[in-house]
């Protein structure tokens, strides 16, 4: 089935932007879709890539050989697009050489891939996609792509690089949501496809084509109710069948947005939009999962939302449950991945690396106006995106919760916090330029902390997010010039004006 004819019935509203990525600047990038929430197709960003040269053989089709040759003993979840499970595909797994295998076998049966499973999503055949395969952390010496400047801001995959997101010791380390990484390779033959949904965590995502032609269609955020049934519990799970208009009864006046995304051109997709997609030819992509300052409230609204559901399922167990709220966010961190604690956690140790980095360049940035335009300003804006996320947390259980006690000294010390400081920093150069201080590894930051100070005098310990507002808001004292919003929006307006 074509693209038309997928789309038939639907109310299409218009097309995805188009923008050379050649000629996008990062800070035009953040202006008009990241700050605006705006989805974007990217172009000119894969020429170097050395997947678009191994992945791709001479007929311009997935190299299916040299992934069989290269990656065959890999064990990746394959998703069965024909068969329904809960919300999702159901998965199954297998070595990357036995999907190639499967692959082949398809030979020239597939002209016809539309997915014509019966009303309760189940079929006696199968079709099979692989999917959410963390190739980067299988293979971090085959350097398959380098991450786009756009992107590199990354929260997420920087903190899971040293921490899991979620440590209960009951929980499964194999958890598909609660997961090493999130960056993934997808492949899939033509007909296969993803359901309808909103990202992990309400994170931002991207998408590379790697080879092959995809179909996306978009709802904007303000519109994701019109995929909702009357009580806001379950959604449409595909676009492209008939959807039920007593169950679904906004669903006809949606207004969707399209692209069809080509090869070696990458798409942004940002916060809430809801988006289900279709291979149009045989395809591989890679894909992130990503947020930071700039989408950190799309995330905390969604644990605020899945808490509120989950205490909400068991409300009637209350009375006579030892620990009601411990069993709430048990509950969350297994439907969600992380609940409030791995939440506040992650934003401690995020905003204790920002608060080092602006300390250790607070002189500079006093004395040096284009370091305060870029370095400085970048690291205030994530301190305060931080700071409104937990003034917003201050109403939860967690500022009672006493089981929280996070010593700041200890986790600095840390070495897997001395990774994440010193990958911030990489960041940081390479989406600023060079800075005169510069720490790589744990004695270069260890000597060269000014404010240790600092953390001695707020006290160590941080329980609550009340606590970690104190913090930010005691060593942002420190950096008065920096904080004058009004310098700092001359600089940026002069800044743009320049460029």
């Amino acid at each position: 089935m074509d693209a038309n004819e997928l789309k038939k019935g639907l109310k299409i509203g218009g097309e995805i932007e188009r923008v050379n990525g050649k000629e996008l600047s990062y800070t035009e990038f953040v202006a008009k879709y990241l700050v605006k929430n705006q989805p974007v197709v990217l172009t000119g960003l894969m020429d170097d890539w050395q997947a678009c040269e191994d992945w791709v053989n001479d007929q311009g089709k997935p190299n299916l050989v040299f992934f069989s040759n290269h990656f065959g003993k890999s064990q990746v979840q394959v998703a069965d697009c024909y068969n329904q499970e809960f919300t999702d595909q159901k998965r199954v797994e297998m070595s990357v050489s036995e999907f190639i295998e499967y692959w082949f076998t398809l030979n020239g049966d597939n002209k016809e891939a539309h997915h014509n499973v019966s009303t309760d999503g189940r079929s006696d055949k199968s079709f099979m996609y692989l999917k959410d395969w963390h190739f980067v952390k299988e293979y971090p010496e085959y350097k398959a792509y380098e991450t786009p400047v756009f992107f590199n801001d990354d929260w997420l995959n920087l903190y899971l690089d040293e921490y899991h997101m979620h440590d209960d010791p009951d929980y499964p380390e194999r958890n598909e949501i609660s997961c090493s990484d999130y960056r993934f390779v997808y492949m899939g033959p033509k007909g296969t496809w993803t359901p309808l949904h909103a990202d992990v965590f309400r994170s931002y995502s991207w998408s590379a084509n790697v080879c092959g032609t995809k179909l996306w269609l978009f709802l904007p955020p303000a519109q994701h109710h019109l995929v909702f049934d009357r009580h806001m519990k379950s959604s449409v799970y595909n676009i492209f069948e008939d959807v039920s208009q007593s169950k679904f009864p906004g669903f006809e006046k949606a207004i969707w947005l399209e692209c069809t995304q080509q090869k070696n051109e990458i798409i942004f997709v940002p916060s809430g939009w809801y988006h289900q997609v279709h291979n149009l030819e045989d395809t591989i992509s890679i894909n992130h999962n990503w947020f930071n300052a700039y989408n950190l409230d799309w995330v905390w609204n969604l644990l605020e939302g899945d808490y509120n559901e989950a205490k909400e399922l068991i409300e009637d167990v209350r009375d006579i449950c030892d620990n009601f709220e411990s069993l709430c966010q048990r509950n969350l961190a297994a439907n969600t991945g992380m609940n409030f604690v791995d939440f506040f956690t992650f934003i401690v140790r995020i905003s204790i690396a920002n608060l080092l980095h602006l300390c250790n360049h607070l002189e500079d940035c006093k004395n040096d106006s284009a370091a305060l335009c870029s370095w400085a300003e970048h690291t205030i804006s994530n301190l305060m995106s931080i700071r409104r996320v937990a003034l917003r947390m201050e109403s939860t259980s967690l500022a009672e919760d006493k089981g929280v006690l996070l010593d700041t000294q200890k986790i600095w010390r840390d070495p897997s916090f001395i990774q994440l400081y010193s990958a911030l920093n990489r960041i940081f150069k390479k989406l600023h330029g060079e800075c005169s201080h510069y720490y790589e590894g744990g004695d270069a930051l260890r000597s060269g902390i000014k404010h240790e100070d600092l953390f001695t005098a707020i006290g160590s310990i941080v329980s609550n997010s009340r606590s970690l507002i104190n913090l930010i808001d005691f060593i942002l004292k420190d950096s008065t010039l920096l904080l004058d919003k009004l310098l700092v929006d001359e600089l940026r307006e002069e800044k743009l004006a320049s460029s």
